[in-house]
């Protein structure tokens, strides 16, 4: 009898034995898997496991060629203001190494501040004289900083939305990819010839199956990215073009990658048809730009305008988030105006988050860079901005999490 249980007990921890093998192979088959969740849409709200997200963050327009240093930097303000989420802009793009095919930005200026487009060497998209074809460069100062920013953003617990591509020239964009092709036209060549969508296509391909080797997880399956942006202000014109290009993108995106949201990153500018975009079925959310200076509207004009667009979210049941504004720091109510509107997105169950322009931190030189054309840059400072938006992140934060939310009467325009 003890005979036969002993063989019985030896068979059972053989089958135990090659069990265990068995799992451990198949999560290794598997590859790495994202400890956390992605974000997902219910109505007008994003969400989070099931819960409400509402979005208090930042954005910051170098995190893709500055130095590792310049990156951690912003990435913990970010965390110290109470932000999480950061948006980002993919780029540089420039023409050929060779200067063969012209770059039509200031690409070689290397004694600027990141934060004044003094990228050091670093692109993701150049012209290849040799193929005669769009290349992307996947080393140190090319999609490997990517790479970086997505891995340090994670190990802070912060959400990514990334835009594909920037529509202005700033760092190249669509305005450099289009002159590839030799083409002067800023609104239409882009969005309509079927090279630059081509290209495009294949830019989006390659970010979204790109294995991160600092986290061993493909972009698509990292949860540490929020969503997707086609790009940013993509001013396709006619109106038309804009959103039947919006719509192709979207589904192309979607195909490749059914884990992340989709937004068009689009201004949908006050006074143009507000965020006609939302009704893309493949377009989980709204985007909106606002910048009361641009607009000529008064602090309280802004702040009916964020409920406007929080009404729009609630006809179309999908999320419209504030994602850039800006207010000038030499005005004396900016702390104020900031507090207010902020208060305001909080409080309005309709509304989904915000996003700051723009977060800016220390370069490496030890300073902050100058910032006289708009004054929108968001510092680190213990100033009265900074003070203002840190406390709004925690009072949206409580608000949302007491479900203190409720509908608010549109104060009257002076």
């Amino acid at each position: 009898m003890d005979m036969h249980w002993q063989r019985v007990k030896r068979r059972l921890r053989g089958a135990c034995l090659l069990l265990l093998a068995f799992l451990f192979a198949s999560a290794a088959a598997a590859g790495p898997q994202p400890e956390a969740s992605f974000i997902k849409t219910s109505g007008t709200m994003f969400t989070l496991e099931g819960k409400p997200f509402f979005v208090t963050g930042v954005n910051n327009h170098y995190l893709t060629f500055a130095s590792p240093n310049e990156v951690t930097r912003v990435l913990d303000d970010a965390v110290a203001m109470g932000a999480n989420v950061v948006r980002v802009i993919l780029g540089p793009v420039i023409g050929s190494r060779d200067g063969t095919v012209p770059t039509i930005w200031d690409w070689r200026n290397s004694t600027a501040d990141a934060s004044n487009l003094g990228v050091n060497g670093a692109v993701l998209l150049y012209w290849d004289t040799e193929k005669n074809a769009m290349a992307i460069n996947d080393g140190p100062k090319g999609v490997q900083k990517i790479d970086f920013l997505i891995a340090e953003a994670g190990k802070r617990h912060l959400r990514l939305i990334i835009a594909f591509l920037d529509f202005w020239d700033y760092t190249g964009g669509a305005q450099q990819m289009r002159a590839w092709y030799g083409s002067t036209g800023k609104s239409t060549f882009f969005f309509a010839d079927p090279r630059t969508k081509r290209d495009y296509k294949t830019w989006v391909a390659h970010v979204i199956r790109r294995v991160n080797p600092l986290t061993g997880l493909a972009y698509r399956n990292d949860p540490t990215i929020m969503a997707w942006e086609l790009m940013n202000e993509g001013n396709a014109s006619p109106e038309s073009l804009r959103l039947d290009w919006t719509a192709e993108m979207s589904a192309y995106v979607k195909s490749l990658d059914s884990n992340h949201l989709v937004g068009s990153g689009n201004a949908n500018a006050i006074g143009e048809p507000r965020v006609a975009d939302l009704t893309i079925p493949t377009l989980d959310f709204g985007t909106w730009h606002g910048y009361p200076l641009y607009f000529g509207l008064t602090v309280r004009q802004f702040d009916n305008t964020i409920a406007d667009y929080c009404q729009i979210a609630s006809r179309v049941q999908k999320p419209v988030l504030l994602e850039e504004f800006g207010y000038a720091r030499s005005n004396p109510d900016s702390a104020e105006a900031y507090a207010g509107w902020l208060d305001t997105l909080a409080r309005d169950p309709d509304c989904s988050g915000w996003l700051v322009w723009r977060l800016v931190s220390l370069q490496d030189h030890g300073h902050y860079p100058a910032d006289e054309h708009d004054q929108f840059d968001v510092h680190n400072d213990a100033s009265p901005i900074w003070t203002a938006l840190k406390a709004a992140a925690a009072n949206a934060a409580q608000i949302r999490k007491s479900g203190r939310a409720s509908v608010r009467t549109p104060r009257e325009t002076p």
